[in-house]
């Protein structure tokens, strides 16, 4: 059972979570794709209203998840996974995807993958 927060520890262990998991179907030869991430971490609580309810919010490109798709390296292509936690978290939580804390999701990031590059969709250029 995940416990699932909107802080910055909870998104560490998330995203090393979602790594684990990758690793965990690759090595099952299973497809890594949001409905196996579902279903690995929830279980029986994994239903497909859930499973539905976190597509719909996984949105990446002005396009919503169908939940088969295949999801590339976290570390290499980040944003998606990044929406795919967003949506997780809000559904979750029971609060809207807005409320959930960027700042510390992207924060979080870069501790689990260090070496790569930081992520912030949302900065603004300075002045």
């Amino acid at each position: 059972m995940i416990t699932i927060e909107n802080t910055q520890e909870c998104f560490v262990q998330l995203w090393r979570k979602l790594e684990r998991t990758r690793r965990l179907l690759g090595g099952q030869y299973k497809r890594f794709c949001i409905r196996r991430v579902l279903k690995v971490w929830f279980g029986m609580e994994a239903t497909d209203d859930f499973i539905w309810e976190v597509c719909h919010n996984t949105v990446v490109d002005d396009e919503p998840s169908c939940g088969w798709d295949e999801l590339p390296l976290p570390s290499l292509y980040p944003r998606r996974h990044r929406e795919l936690l967003r949506a997780i978290v809000s559904v979750r939580l029971g609060i809207g995807m807005r409320k959930v804390d960027l700042k510390a999701l992207d924060r979080a990031y870069s501790v689990v993958f260090p070496q790569s590059t930081p992520i912030n969709v949302n900065k603004k250029a300075r002045k």
